[in-house]
């Protein structure tokens, strides 16, 4: 039942990142045009439902109008040498860059080094944030927090820098940095119930996982909190919806890290959504999938076959 209305891709990242070198997901077709299906690997089928939900949202319904016609977005620097780091963020024409740190395979260091080339690279107007992906405990965020803040000659905001909300709230009570606040909402059980007020300062909203750019809305007023909205590595047809909820958003004070194509070698439109001077515009449809290569067999069969097991749980209300 799936076939006709789906295309399945399977893009090789330039850099590793978020532990994969190849992006894989599927975009699904309805009557208001494309959604995009791409939960990482280590989301069950249950925590898939949401990801389904957005896709859905863009292919059968559309999105809410937008309150803005352009998002800014941030340059997003990999865990890469200095001389690197330094390289993509002139190309990207963006004004702020979020920076990866506390990766497995480099030391605070290293990351030291990473986030003072970007900052060098931005000159001292720019903005630098870093995201940590709650790899560190309370006491080893502080210190690494306090080293990269003065490389970085002042950080934007430190991104989920421990797991857990307790303990974003005791990095937050000990550091001056403010506190960005991601996989604490989008991985929490009912992210419209996190309580994320007193442990964190920014709400990084990620529509996908939050199913879709109207539920996003709820949690970004339930959070009350300022809101970035950043992509989950989709192609042009996820990052669409993600433009779509920073148009839509009240209030926009940060960039947005929607600008990930250039992590990717690949994309599934012709006219990719890649920044412009440090600008995308906000769509109201996802574009067309028209420059996709197609996937192999095993991988497409993996992937409708995850579609329908995802779809059956989202049947009965999962």
């Amino acid at each position: 039942m799936f076939a006709e209305q789906t295309r399945v891709y399977a893009i090789p990242m330039r850099t590793k990142f978020r532990g994969i070198t190849v992006r894989e997901g599927l975009l699904l077709r309805g009557d208001a045009g494309w959604g995009e299906f791409c939960p990482f690997a280590d989301y069950s089928d249950t925590e898939s439902v949401p990801w389904l939900a957005c896709a859905r949202e863009a292919a059968d319904i559309g999105w809410p109008a937008p309150v803005r016609d352009r998002v800014p977005v941030n340059a997003t620097v990999p865990v890469v040498d200095p001389e690197r780091a330094a390289e993509i963020v002139r190309a990207s024409g963006c004004t702020t860059a979020k920076v990866k740190v506390a990766d497995p395979r480099s030391t605070l260091g290293q990351d030291v080094d990473r986030v003072a080339a970007v900052r060098a690279a931005l000159g001292p107007s720019g903005r630098v944030r870093v995201d940590a992906n709650g790899a560190w405990d309370v006491d080893r965020a502080v210190a690494a927090i306090t080293a990269l803040d003065r490389a970085a000659g002042g950080l934007e905001y430190v991104e989920q820098p421990c797991r857990t909300i307790e303990e974003l709230a005791a990095v937050r009570r000990r550091v001056d940095v403010p506190i960005a606040a991601d996989e604490s909402i989008r991985r929490a059980e009912d992210p419209l119930r996190v309580a994320v007020a007193g442990a964190a300062d920014i709400a990084v909203l990620k529509v996908a996982p939050l199913g879709g750019v109207r539920r996003a809305l709820a949690v970004a007023e339930s959070a009350g909190l300022p809101c970035v909205v950043s992509s989950a590595l989709e192609t042009s047809v996820g990052i669409a919806a993600g433009l779509a909820l920073a148009g839509a958003l009240p209030e926009l004070d940060y960039a947005c890290g929607l600008g990930t194509l250039s992590l990717l070698t690949a994309d599934a439109a012709v006219d990719p959504l890649h920044p412009v001077g440090g600008w995308l515009p906000v769509p109201r449809v996802a574009p067309e999938p028209d420059a996709l290569p197609d996937a192999d067999p095993r991988t497409r069969d993996r992937w409708l076959s995850r579609l329908a097991r995802v779809t059956a749980l989202s049947s009965r209300g999962a």
